[in-house]
């Protein structure tokens, strides 16, 4: 893979989650905070961005998602496929729950 189709994969997958957290905030706002991990100040201005905004945004080489996870026991209970997979799905989400959002600052 050429290092220009990762650029432009970045700036697709940049643009598809623009346009999902804007759509999010604007549906239900506590729930797209939660489920996207972000501060009410994040929420606020993701809802006023105009779409040349948003647009601009996702032509950048920096990918504008993050994983919310960073350690393996979390990674572990969304991979994992056993019968009880719900029950692993509903932990992994209380633990996401606990974290810290992120902020402007």
């Amino acid at each position: 893979m050429k290092s220009t189709d990762t650029y432009n994969d970045i700036k697709e997958v940049n643009l598809a989650y623009m346009m999902l957290a804007q759509n999010m905030v604007r549906s239900d706002r506590e729930a797209a905070i939660f489920r996207l991990g972000i501060s009410e100040e994040i929420a606020d201005i993701l809802e006023r961005l105009t779409p040349g905004q948003v647009l601009k945004m996702a032509t950048s080489d920096m990918l504008l998602c993050s994983f919310r996870f960073d350690n393996s026991l979390l990674l572990d209970l969304l991979a994992n496929h056993e019968r009880d997979r719900g029950v692993g799905h509903i932990h992994a989400a209380i633990l996401a729950a606990g974290r810290p959002v992120e902020s402007v600052a």
